[in-house]
């Protein structure tokens, strides 16, 4: 059940946290995996523990918000992997701030990654998909693609972009044999959420993780592999009459608060 053998999938933001544990979790599955980061280093990191338990997976440095770079790249993969049958988009990045702290240039930084970014892997994906048959895409968004917290005006702004973008994917490839769902993670615990704790509360970050995990009704955040399960299942030819739908993996955050 969920094999992806003979399958090629290409994860962005794949260096560390979530996006690691898809590019894993697909591989284990079988899939030939596309690890792009914005960071070499992690790529590759990636890739070697792929490798060690005897996936295939290849390291490659991208700024998704980067268009022609991607564009590129993205006609590279299909020519020299004959097509793309998986798409993760999960690349991004955090920002604190309000309406009135927020500066236009932090603004533009958060949407050119979290949102342009997304759209420029899918352009290229999509166009690569359509060449081979068809395929399968998923956007990460987040809980916060559907709900208010404080002080992320800029973050929430680009994933609620990135949900209406995976409903018009959807929507306009049905008869593509594309599918495009997004998954919405809620708290979950990656050395993004450390770094994030530690720039934004440097003086009481033992008690803001606290705070972070009992935010769920479950009563903890979740794990970067919990996610990735998500992932592979919507890859998966078991999912094949599955799109345009969001996946809350939360711990009830959205339904059960």
């Amino acid at each position: 059940m969920f094999s992806l053998i003979g399958k090629t999938a290409v994860v962005t933001g794949a260096g560390s946290g979530i996006g690691q544990a898809i590019a894993i979790a697909l591989a284990r599955q079988g899939a030939f995996v596309d690890v792009l980061d914005v960071n070499d280093h992690t790529a590759d990191e990636t890739v070697e523990q792929i490798r060690s338990t005897g996936g295939q997976a290849e390291g490659i440095k991208c700024d998704v918000s980067n268009h022609v770079q991607v564009q590129e790249l993205f006609s590279k993969l299909g020519r020299d992997r004959g097509g793309l049958d998986c798409l993760v988009n999960n690349a991004g990045i955090a920002h604190v701030g309000n309406i009135t702290n927020t500066s236009e240039e932090d603004f533009d930084r958060v949407m050119s990654v979290n949102l342009k970014g997304v759209f420029n892997c899918l352009k290229g994906g999509v166009r690569q998909m359509l060449n081979s048959g068809g395929g399968a895409i998923i956007n990460i968004a987040s809980t916060v693609a559907t709900m208010a917290i404080n002080d992320r005006l800029a973050y929430s702004t680009s994933k609620g972009g990135v949900l209406a973008m995976t409903y018009s994917v959807a929507k306009d490839h049905l008869h593509d044999n594309i599918r495009c769902n997004a998954v919405l993670p809620g708290r979950i615990h990656t050395p993004f959420v450390d770094g994030f704790i530690a720039e934004n509360y440097p003086d009481n970050q033992a008690e803001m993780f606290k705070k972070l995990a009992d935010y769920q009704p479950i009563g903890r955040m979740g794990k970067p592999e919990e996610v990735a399960a998500m992932a592979v299942f919507l890859c998966s030819d078991e999912a094949s009459f599955i799109t345009g739908c969001p996946f809350p993996v939360d711990g009830g955050t959205l339904y059960v608060r």
